[in-house]
């Protein structure tokens, strides 16, 4: 009989322990800096970008190639660093024109690398 009376209560605990915890909202206010765009589709960001970096430079992996050191992008919201890397010369009297950014009356823009 004692059985009968423990079994509910029993019961109903197992199931109290299969209901789920309330969740928690966190909201995050996030700034960015404006971004426009200027002349010729170039992007214009009103923040400067950070000092760019002193990679180290590994041996190049064969003849022909030439080294094209990292930079700075601005993804729209911020700033991430994209690291140097080996590249085949197109041909042989092809010199590399390094990617860098200048300043504006707005704020900055960023000139891509290329070839010449």
């Amino acid at each position: 009989m004692r059985r009968s009376i423990y079994l509910p209560a029993v019961a109903a605990l197992m199931l109290a322990g299969c209901a789920e915890e309330p969740t928690t909202v966190t909201t995050t206010t996030t700034t960015q800096q404006v971004t426009t765009t200027g002349p010729a589709g170039e992007v214009v960001v009103t923040q400067p970008p950070p000092p760019v970096r002193v990679e180290a430079q590994t041996v190049a992996p064969g003849p022909g190639y030439i080294w094209t050191s990292g930079y700075w992008r601005w993804t729209g919201a911020n700033y991430v660093w994209v690291p140097g890397t080996w590249v085949v010369r197109p041909a042989p009297t092809a010199v590399w024109v390094q990617g860098h950014w200048v300043r504006r009356p707005r704020g900055w823009t960023y000139i891509p690398g290329h070839w010449r």
